[in-house]
C-alpha cells in the first residue's frame, strides 16, 4: 500500500537529524515506498472548503548536512493526501492551535496524526492532570500565596511555564530560597498563563524516563540522565541517553493512560516518568525514536508506520 503523505513540520534545513523523530519517520516512510511532501504551517490556506499548503515533494537520506532534496513547491490540496503528519515543534500558541482547527477540516477522509482536535485539547502539562493518581503533587496557578502554601506543604518544588517545552525555564525552588521573590516576578512578567508547580522529585538525578506509546501501547523507553548541576534531563539541555527497561510501575502507568490515548487518536505519544511518577504526556511533536534506537532499543519508526498503515487501511474500509 503506497501512501501520499504530507508532513507539517519546521523548516527541514534547520533540524538536527541525529535526534529528530520526524526525520526518522520520514526515512522509514520513504523506505516503504510512500510519497512524501514537506510544508511548514505558515503556508496553510483555507480556500472555501479546500485546505491547501505550499508544499514540495521531498527525498530524505541519513547524511548530516545533506539530508534532503526538495522538489518544486506546488499548491497541494491536502484532501488528496492519505496521511498528514502534524509534527511542528511547539510553542503551543495561537498559531499552533489555529493549524489544528484547519487540519480538523480534513476529517474523516484524511488521517491526521496525531488527531488535531485531540492535540488541541491535550496540552502536555494539562492533559496529564486527568491522571492525578499517577502524578507527584501538582499545582496550576500564578497566585503567590498558593505557591507559598504549596511549598510549605511539600518542601522543595519545581516551577515551570505551563506551555514551555524542551526544558526551558524549569527551576527548582528550596523551602527557604532567597531567589523565589525574583523568580516569581520574572514568571509574572513573562507568562500570562498560570504556571506548573510540582513537588520536587530528588531521584530525577538518576534519570527522567521518556516512554513512547504507539496507538496506546508502550513500545520502548530511554532514560535521560541530567548533566551535573542541572535538574533538566532533556537531551537538548545536555541530558545523556541511557538504555532502560520499563518497570512494573511504568507499565501500570502506560496501561492506565493507553486506552484514553487510543480513543483520542493520539497515535504517537511520549510520556515522562521520574521515579514512578508521571509528569508529562507529550502529544504535539514528541521525540525519542532515534535516541531509543541508538541505545539498542527497537526502531520505533517501523512500529509507527505499521500502526499508521493499519489505521489508514481501516479508513478505506469504512
Amino acid at each position: 500500500m503506497t501512501l501520499n503523505i504530507a508532513v507539517q513540520m519546521d523548516p527541514i534545513e534547520k533540524i538536527k537529524i541525529a535526534g529528530d523523530s520526524t526525520f526518522a519517520m520520514m526515512l522509514e516512510a520513504e523506505r516503504r515506498g510512500h510519497k512524501l511532501f514537506h510544508y511548514t504551517p505558515d503556508t496553510l490556506s483555507l480556500a472555501g472548503t479546500a485546505l491547501v499548503a505550499k508544499a514540495a515533494p521531498i527525498k530524505v537520506r541519513d547524511i548530516e548536512g545533506d539530508h534532503f532534496t526538495l522538489g518544486e513547491k506546488v499548491r497541494l490540496d491536502l484532501s488528496a493526501m492519505d496521511v498528514v503528519l502534524l509534527r511542528q515543534d511547539p510553542p503551543f500558541d495561537l498559531a499552533y492551535i489555529t493549524s489544528t482547527h484547519l487540519l480538523e477540516m480534513l476529517a474523516p477522509h484524511v488521517l491526521v496524526v496525531n488527531d488535531p482536535a485531540s492535540v488541541r485539547n491535550a496540552p502536555e502539562k494539562l492533559f496529564v492532570l486527568r491522571f492525578p493518581q499517577l502524578m507527584p503533587e501538582t499545582l496550576i496557578t500564578r497566585d503567590r500565596e498558593e505557591i507559598e502554601a504549596f511549598r510549605q506543604a511539600h518542601g522543595e518544588i519545581v516551577m515551570k511555564p505551563l506551555f514551555g517545552h524542551g526544558g526551558a525555564s524549569v527551576f527548582k525552588v528550596a523551602v527557604k530560597d532567597p531567589n523565589f521573590g525574583s523568580l516569581f516576578d520574572l514568571f509574572a512578567d513573562t507568562f500570562r498563563e498560570p504556571w506548573v508547580v510540582q513537588r520536587f522529585l530528588p531521584k530525577v538525578s538518576e534519570g527522567d524516563k521518556r516512554i513512547i506509546l504507539i496507538d496506546g501501547i508502550a513500545a520502548a523507553g530511554v532514560n535521560r540522565v541530567p548533566a551535573e548541576n542541572d535538574i533538566r534531563s532533556n537531551m537538548v539541555r545536555g541530558g545523556a541517553a541511557a538504555a532502560t527497561d520499563l518497570t512494573g510501575r511504568e507499565r501500570e502507568i502506560c496501561e492506565t493512560i493507553g486506552p484514553e490515548l487510543k480513543r483520542l487518536g493520539l497515535l504517537f505519544v511520549g510520556i515522562d516518568v521520574i521515579d514512578g511518577n508521571l509528569t508529562e504526556i507529550n502529544v504535539t511533536s514528541p521525540t525519542g525514536i532515534r535516541a531509543i534506537k541508538r541505545v539498542g532499543g527497537p526502531d520505533l519508526a517501523v512500529l509507527f508506520w505499521d500502526a499508521v498503515e493499519a489505521k489508514r487501511a481501516r479508513f478505506r474500509e469504512e
